[in-house]
């Protein structure tokens, strides 16, 4: 029998597929192993395929490719809304159909096997920064306990500890402890400086990194980040880049009546924070006369808190990061918009 669309809920071993007809009625509902799935879809002619983009989705969707099949990946926030009444795995997957047959579903490109592999130092990276966090504040809390409060920051640490191991009402007991967690901070420092290493020398050797470090607000990391995990040609301009970062405000409209609240937050939260840090460090230094300080960004500091400026600066170097990474070096020799 043939299919208009088969859509999957996938999960590591078992794998739900609903199929639907011509009229878009549920004729399949079926659970497959892990090891099923391609011998499925092998005995089948090409088909539509849907499936939500979380994790082993893109693997998913080229193995599916490589069969024939015509394969559509859905942003999980988009098929939420169609899970019907009592969350299952049937309709979650009946979820994933109903949202691919709307025309206007937005989908979320394919990567390759190349551009996942690259950004697996991005992802390494922002998982050691987030332990070196947990364990410099496991270890501020605990020292709270007893009566010694340090400042945020990993500049502190050395200074708590100090602090720690010179305070007699201490139990040696727990001063050990501390020092064994002031040994584990310094082991993941350690690590995120031989990543930053490995991330500086793929920068060098980077013709799109270099192009992007002479953005104001753009180091090297953010410039290899940005380089190794942003495919240009998946946005349409940089306002739908600068949009899928979350750096735009969220709306809610009615009646002609246009309001516009805080920034949504949604997409790649790591990339988004790097910008919002280089536009602090470029409002930071911005005066009359420097280069990054242009006239829009001082009269903006003018009227708005810096914070509140600082995402509008990073919105406006998400759009330049965009425009040099898909236009090239003809770009470059363009005013900067940030």
């Amino acid at each position: 029998m043939e299919y208009k669309r088969i859509s999957i809920d996938t999960s590591k071993h078992v794998f739900t597929i609903h199929a639907v007809d011509e009229k878009e009625r549920p004729v399949l509902r079926h659970d497959l192993g892990r090891a099923q799935i391609e011998r499925f879809f092998a005995r089948l002619a090409p088909t539509e395929v849907a499936l939500e983009a979380c994790a082993g989705a893109h693997h998913w969707r080229r193995r599916l490719i490589a069969l024939g099949h015509l394969v559509k990946l859905i942003p999980p926030q988009y098929v939420k809304p169609f899970v019907k009444r009592g969350k299952n795995d049937r309709n979650d997957a009946e979820a994933i159909s109903e949202a691919a047959s709307r025309p206007t579903m937005p989908l979320v490109p394919v990567k390759t096997v190349a551009e996942q592999a690259a950004a697996v130092i991005v992802k390494h990276r922002e998982m050691l920064v987030g332990q070196r966090t947990q364990a410099i504040n496991a270890l501020r809390g605990h020292a709270a306990e007893f009566g010694i409060v340090a400042a945020k920051g990993k500049g502190n640490v050395e200074a708590l500890l100090a602090a720690l191991a010179a305070e007699p009402t201490i139990p040696e007991i727990a001063k050990a402890m501390f020092a064994e967690m002031g040994r584990h901070v310094a082991d993941l420092d350690a690590k995120i400086v031989a990543v930053d290493r490995q991330l500086l020398e793929q920068h060098k050797g980077s013709p799109v990194s270099q192009r992007l470090w002479a953005i104001p607000g753009v180091g090297p990391i953010t410039a290899i980040t940005m380089a190794l995990s942003v495919n240009p040609a998946h946005f349409e301009s940089g306002r739908h880049f600068a949009a899928r970062l979350g750096l735009t405000p969220r709306e809610h409209s009615t009646g002609g009546k246009h309001r516009l609240g805080r920034i949504s937050k949604a997409g790649n939260e790591r990339l988004r924070q790097l910008l919002v840090v280089g536009a602090t460090a470029v409002i930071r230094v911005a005066k009359p006369g420097r280069r990054s300080a242009t006239a829009w960004l001082l009269g903006l500091l003018e009227r708005r808190p810096r914070k509140v400026a600082a995402v509008a600066l990073a919105n406006k170097i998400a759009r330049v990061v965009w425009a040099m990474m898909a236009r090239g070096e003809a770009y470059r020799r363009q005013p900067s918009a940030a």
